[in-house]
């Protein structure tokens, strides 16, 4: 009697985490506006501060501890269920592990929630600012291409003089133009920025031409090793946007830009030189002719070298299947435009008004 009564409270337990899920996941519910109050701009932060910091300490990326964990416990528990099933005649076995497995999965996505995920849900950066235009004309983007051209040209010389570091952690003036960039955007005290760390994902960064990516479960910063020193500033910059909670990609691509405009010239030039790299990928192929012949020699070497690093260790057909799961992944959190959702940063700058200074307007509260 007592055994059948645990086995109807874990029953009962594991049904109550699945719907729970299953609620998050298909619902409404919470409201962007509680979720912005209560997460984004309460706990959330506070979170972020005590984690970011602390697996800084860890040299290692604790995501790959987390994932051989994950699959260690997979494949004992399904080897074990399949040696039960064996010995029962049965696929009762069977059952029981998948339906751990399911209550699991169901509980690691409430976990995924609590600890970043429901960043997904807060207030979209369209409704922090005042917005001018409905959409850019074509031409505006090629406009905006010439002006990052011209970033890019004029740049150049300075940034390479100064050179990059390998911590951008470390980084004063970076690190002060997050936090600055922050203000402007959000009531929430700055996230704290996170060290790019190498993992045993970095094959498969490179493989699929994933730059970085933030381990939600233990909000830390992990990239691809083969980042030239000049991409390192922006990609920093944008990993540690999604740590600021702007989980959208659009919204961590502006958040990243306006950090590199703000910090040093070396920022600045990989700041540029990934919004010139989006809006080529934005224009038609004559527009994109023209402004590449605006390049100057010396950053068109740096675009070249980016290029030859991407398709160097790119395999096409899992890139094109990771990119369409991600695809869904992003659909799955709300995010409509799925991966195009990068792209989507061109259409944010030309339509957001600034002050002097590329300082965005914000809607009054």
């Amino acid at each position: 009697m007592v055994e059948s009564r645990a086995l109807v409270r874990r029953w009962l337990g594991s049904l109550a985490v699945v719907g729970l899920a299953l609620l998050f996941a298909f619902s409404t519910f919470p409201a962007a506006e509680s979720v912005e109050r209560w997460f984004s701009l309460a706990w959330y932060p506070r979170l972020q501060h005590v984690l970011t910091p602390m697996s800084n300490t860890v040299p290692f990326a604790l995501l790959d501890l987390l994932a051989l964990v994950a699959l260690i416990a997979v494949v004992v528990a399904i080897t074990r269920a399949v040696r039960a099933a064996r010995r029962e005649h049965g696929l009762a076995p069977v059952g029981r592990v998948v339906a751990r497995l399911v209550t699991a999965a169901a509980g690691l996505y409430l976990v995924f929630l609590a600890l970043w995920g429901l960043n997904y849900r807060r207030m979209p950066m369209q409704d922090r600012l005042v917005l001018d235009r409905t959409a850019p004309a074509s031409a505006d983007v090629v406009r905006l291409g010439l002006d990052a051209i011209a970033e890019l040209n004029a740049l150049h010389g300075p940034a390479h003089a100064q050179g990059w570091g390998r911590d951008e952690s470390n980084d004063a003036a970076l690190t002060r133009a997050f936090a600055a960039s922050q203000r402007l955007l959000s009531d929430a005290p700055p996230a704290v920025p996170g060290r790019l760390k190498r993992t045993l994902f970095g094959p498969y960064f490179r493989w699929t031409g994933v730059d970085g990516m933030v381990n939600p479960f233990g909000l830390e910063v992990l990239a691809n090793p083969d980042l030239l020193p000049f991409e390192r500033p922006f990609v920093a910059a944008h990993e540690w946007s999604h740590l600021a909670g702007f989980a959208d990609e659009a919204e961590a691509n502006f958040v990243g830009w306006l950090t590199c405009i703000r910090a040093s010239r070396a920022a600045q030039y990989s700041g540029w030189l990934y919004l010139y790299w989006q809006i080529s990928g934005e224009v038609s192929a004559a527009d994109r002719a023209a402004l590449w012949e605006a390049v100057a020699p010396g950053p068109r070497a740096d675009v070249e070298a980016i290029i030859a690093r991407v398709q160097r260790g790119q395999l096409p057909p899992l890139r094109s299947a990771s990119w369409l799961v991600y695809d869904q992944y992003l659909k799955a959190n709300r995010v409509e435009s799925g991966v195009r959702s990068y792209g989507a940063v061109v259409t944010l700058i030309l339509r957001a008004r600034f002050d002097p200074g590329w300082v965005p307007v914000r809607r009054a509260s």
